[in-house]
């Protein structure tokens, strides 16, 4: 059985965690997960990529515990950040549903992706610590979303639910009907321009690095010597001024 399994709804690449009993992140899964993302990456057509669980009460647990001996760990490292440098770089905006456990590398994974979608019972945690250990992807991303919930979550270990993870800024927000709402973000989605996303999303990604002024200087430039040579950008301007819906060729 593959560790995920794949559809495409429309504009957007549904990715959902398969290895029972409880999405545990093993070698396998990251390779499977960096290999979708890369074939992704260069197709204009796709609007947004989705991540969830195709378990009931569990998003994940986390990586393999027995990946994080002095042996293993860093080929796990190696092929866990080559899955989190992917999302980050990836040009479609990305979404994640959690639903349930929401666990070490699987937190990581979800709170990376753009927009995080949470059901009520979901909770949100990096016990990390409690194997003498640190997660590095949540020590170097969870600060910029949120200063003391990030210490807490990687020193103290303890999940936060769902409403405490909102409450803090972590994720997007909580919604009762996770399938529902994710149909919402995709549709919207799959109203913009492909060209326009990919470097909208580039933009928010490298506007929270650095100084704000050197993100703004730097984000000037892309405006200018990125976004204004895509036929997009002309369409949606003159589009605007003719009073029509624009017709984006997504480059």
């Amino acid at each position: 059985m593959e560790p995920i399994e794949t559809s495409e709804r429309g504009n957007t690449l549904w990715i959902a965690l398969h290895h029972p009993p409880l999405n545990v992140l093993s070698l396998k899964v990251f390779e499977a997960l960096e290999a979708t993302l890369r074939q992704a990456e260069g197709r204009r057509d796709l609007k947004a990529v989705v991540i969830r669980s195709g378990l009931d009460g569990t998003f994940s647990a986390g990586s393999d515990v027995r990946d994080h001996t002095r042996e293993r760990a860093p080929a796990m490292l190696r092929a866990f950040h080559a899955v989190i440098r992917r999302l980050h770089t990836q040009p479609q905006p990305t979404l994640a549903l959690v639903d349930g456990r929401c666990l070490g590398g699987g937190c990581e994974l979800a709170l990376v992706c753009d927009i995080v979608l949470a059901s009520p019972r979901a909770t949100f945690g990096q016990p990390e610590i409690d194997l003498g250990c640190f997660p590095p992807v949540a020590a170097a991303w969870l600060p910029r979303l949120a200063q003391r919930a990030a210490a807490e979550m990687v020193l103290g270990g303890a999940p936060l639910t769902a409403a405490e993870a909102a409450a803090a800024g972590l994720i997007t927000r909580v919604v009762d009907d996770l399938e529902g709402a994710a149909g919402d973000w995709t549709a919207r989605l799959a109203g913009k321009s492909a060209a326009a996303l990919a470097l909208a999303r580039r933009a928010v990604r490298a506007g929270g690095e650095g100084p704000f002024l050197d993100a703004l200087t730097r984000l000037e430039q892309s405006y200018v010597e990125d976004l204004l040579r895509t036929d997009d950008a002309a369409e949606g301007v003159a589009a605007f001024l003719e009073k029509r819906r624009p017709q984006w060729r997504d480059r």
